[in-house]
């Protein structure tokens, strides 16, 4: 798989606090990449380091595999948390204005402003002041100038910050639209479900140090424990008479058993078939982001 974006052990200070401690990632082209991590961990100073805002005090970046250089701004798009329109600036000069910023003519940031406006559902709303419009449309805007003119990277800082589902679903789509023609997306939120949802890869960042990095399926997979589900019919009862096994719930046909005393997978089918129940599913626990950021978190802490 061919890496976009490479840090090399980055480390940022600011006076005595080391904000970003010696991180090195390997965010691959093409693929939506999910930054995490509580408060404080230094999300955003390594996000800074990327777009040029900040320099780090060592580390390197490659871009597209070239050391990293200011050009380099002209071919990313970044949304930050705080968002930043011109409260009395018309909604559609001030797409066109930022479109310029990012390198395109007067004449190509009117055209993208008016064609994402329609797309978007602001047109209507294209000659009045940003401060007229709801926080949600507001996100929109943003979202606009941020990636109208086409970035190879997209950072997205809680993108869904103030939208309700239907234009949550519209901007989801669009950044699906955008990773399937080649845009590379770095997504940082607390949202685990929506990093579920829509990221391939991600990282976890705790106290300015990588804890992890690695595809979704592949870090639910190494955090998986000795826990099944199981969906059945008849007496509950029956279940107490499972040996070297912890009944965690039952209830309405559920229950979750976690395997004691290293019984094997086959061993506990076996132990079930031979109870008077009938299964109607079996399957071993596979945990949620959530799950893993709390643990791993709970840990340093």
């Amino acid at each position: 798989m061919d890496i976009f974006l490479q840090l090399n052990g980055l480390t940022k200070r600011y006076d005595k606090h080391i904000a970003v401690n010696n991180v090195s990632l390997s965010i691959p082209k093409g693929q939506i990449y999910g930054l995490l991590g509580p408060n404080g961990a230094g999300k955003t100073s390594l996000i800074r380091m990327i777009t040029g805002i900040t320099i780090p005090d060592e580390g390197t970046i490659l871009f597209d595999g070239k050391p990293w250089d200011r050009t380099h701004t002209q071919e990313m798009g970044y949304m930050p948390e705080e968002r930043g329109l011109y409260k009395k600036m018309k909604v559609k000069d001030q797409i066109t204005y930022l479109l310029e910023l990012r390198g395109q003519s007067h004449a190509q940031a009117k055209k993208l402003a008016s064609e994402w406006l329609e797309k978007l559902g602001l047109k209507e709303w294209r000659n009045k002041k940003a401060n007229e419009l709801s926080k949600g449309m507001q996100q929109k805007v943003q979202f606009i100038a941020t990636m109208a003119h086409k970035p190879k990277l997209l950072i997205l800082d809680e993108p869904f910050s103030g939208l309700d589902p239907v234009n949550t679903k519209v901007m989801e789509e669009e950044i699906h639209r955008m990773k399937d023609e080649g845009t590379t997306i770095i997504f940082s939120t607390h949202r685990m479900e929506q990093v579920e949802e829509l990221c391939d890869f991600i990282a976890l960042i705790n106290k300015g140090e990588l804890m992890l990095e690695d595809e979704i399926y592949r870090v639910r997979k190494q955090f998986q424990k000795e826990l099944y589900h199981l969906e059945y019919s008849g007496a509950s009862t029956a279940l107490n008479q499972l040996n070297g096994v912890t009944l965690e719930h039952t209830g309405n046909g559920k229950a979750d058993l976690r395997m004691q005393n290293g019984l094997s997978t086959k061993e506990l089918h076996h132990k079930l078939a031979d109870l008077p129940i009938e299964i109607h599913g079996f399957n071993k626990h596979l945990p949620r982001l959530n799950e893993i950021f709390i643990e791993l978190v709970s840990k340093e802490s």
